[in-house]
């Protein structure tokens, strides 16, 4: 069993070099990379790259595989779906394993009565068709989104998102018809709050500011919002924030969509994330870690919700079986212990890093549930300056040294492993971070 990461310097290596080098011939330049790694495998927690490095994750492919990578139950799944059926459009012919997960997952998504899910190839597909069904279902054409929000990328989806001005440079006109709105951000209080003195003004000022003067509420279709806010910076709102903003859209009878993407599938702790607030949303988007890496985005909403007519939304791809296949296992794994091992060592994570909190005056704030945690960087803890470019050199730094972690929003540093991590394996990551931000920012 690998314990420790195994760097060969330099990074990156020969091989790597070379494949990096026809990248850039080859490939579309608007990807972001990090860093300049090249995967040949992984296991587990464990990445080895083509020059046979190997690489502790802490990323799980960006809150992808929850299952970490490689999970032998859900390889045994795919091979044995791949040999029956690859592919038969879900959209036009029906068959077992789409069925069975549309099935599954009405059965575990919060709240009463029958839900129906329609099926996707990724997050920003599955946060399409949410804001086009809750248009269909209301015959309403206003929405409410967020500042620091991430939808994706597709036109619809881009349009609710307001989290980096180059995701939508020399794209617009966009969607109309979308007010973006300060997200409970209270590190950082828009409104120059504190909490819970406040009494959720940022909820409060929805209704009596934005309602009565700009939005007629009866003409706003649905919120759409992040239980945790991820992109945006990994931004655990007041516990009381999504009751209320839940309760402002049922007074106008507005849809509660909530994009679960990189939330949900247990990462939290919980299943869906929203669960931690004790709200049931009108309408969830899924995907990421819902297919252990196979490509699937769904979604879910009530049966008197989902009433759209048959031609108004489809996908070719959409529930593939072998991505359903690869998720009705993954969701087993969850059930028998992946959620709890999420709580637990999310717990075992968050405690360790706030030990590390106490001696570098860099690490502002250290927030999270579950595996979604976050730390943002500051230059000084009264003023609260964003430490951007020591987050973006500790996380090359990390790199070097044999650890995956990503950045998220302006300043923070994402910890999003596998959750199938081990408390050995969080002491590595820790060591290995205690040496970088010494060495960046000590």
């Amino acid at each position: 069993m690998i314990k420790s990461p195994l760097i060969q310097k330099p990074l990156p290596g020969p091989k790597a070099l070379k494949l990096i080098d026809q990248d850039r011939i080859y490939v579309s330049p608007s990807y972001t990379r990090y860093y300049p790694l090249v995967v040949e495998k992984a296991k587990g927690l464990w990445v080895n790259d083509v020059d046979g490095n190997i690489f502790l994750d802490f990323t799980a492919g960006i809150a992808v595989c929850a299952t970490g990578h490689c999970h032998p139950r859900v390889v045994k799944a795919v091979k044995e779906q791949a040999d029956r059926l690859l592919h038969m459009s879900g959209t036009d012919f029906y068959y077992r394993a789409q069925i069975a997960l549309a099935k599954k997952l009405s059965s575990i998504t919060p709240g009463e009565g029958g839900k129906k899910v329609y099926f996707g190839n990724s997050g920003a597909e599955a946060v399409e068709a949410a804001f086009k069904l809750a248009r269909w279902h209301t015959k309403r054409e206003l929405n409410l989104a967020f500042y620091g929000a991430f939808h994706g990328r597709t036109m619809g989806a881009l349009s609710l998102t307001a989290s980096k001005t180059i995701q939508k440079k020399h794209y617009n006109p966009l969607v109309p018809g979308i007010t973006h709105i300060p997200y409970a951000y209270c590190y950082r209080c828009p409104y120059n709050l504190q909490y819970p003195e406040c009494e959720l003004g940022c909820v409060q000022w929805i209704e009596d500011t934005l309602f009565r003067t700009t939005i007629p509420p009866e003409e706003v279709a649905a919120i759409i919002v992040e239980p945790i806010q991820g992109e945006g910076g990994y931004i655990v709102p007041p516990p009381e924030f999504h009751k209320k903003l839940n309760s402002l859209a049922k007074k106008y009878g507005i849809l509660y969509v909530t994009d679960e993407v990189q939330s949900g599938m247990g990462r939290t702790g919980k299943m869906f994330a929203m669960e931690h607030f004790d709200v049931d949303p009108d309408i969830i988007a899924l995907a990421k870690g819902i297919a252990s890496g196979m490509p699937l985005g769904a979604l879910i909403a009530g049966t008197e919700i989902m009433n759209w007519e048959a031609g108004s939304h489809a996908s070719t791809f959409g529930g593939n079986p072998v991505s359903c296949q690869a998720a009705l296992v993954t969701i087993e794994l969850l059930e028998e212990e992946l959620m709890k091992n999420a709580a637990d060592q999310g717990d075992y994570l968050m405690a360790g890093l706030r030990e590390l909190q106490q001696s570098y005056e860099c690490m502002g704030d250290v927030r999270g549930k579950g595996l979604m945690v976050g730390v943002e960087l500051v230059k000084d803890r009264e003023t609260k300056e964003p430490a951007r470019t020591w987050r973006d050199e500790i996380i090359q730094n990390a790199f070097y040294k044999g650890l995956l972690l990503l950045g998220c929003g302006e300043n923070t540093i994402r910890f999003s492993p596998p959750l199938t991590v081990t408390a050995g394996e969080i002491d590595t990551c820790l060591s290995i971070f205690d040496n970088v931000v010494k060495e960046i920012a000590g």
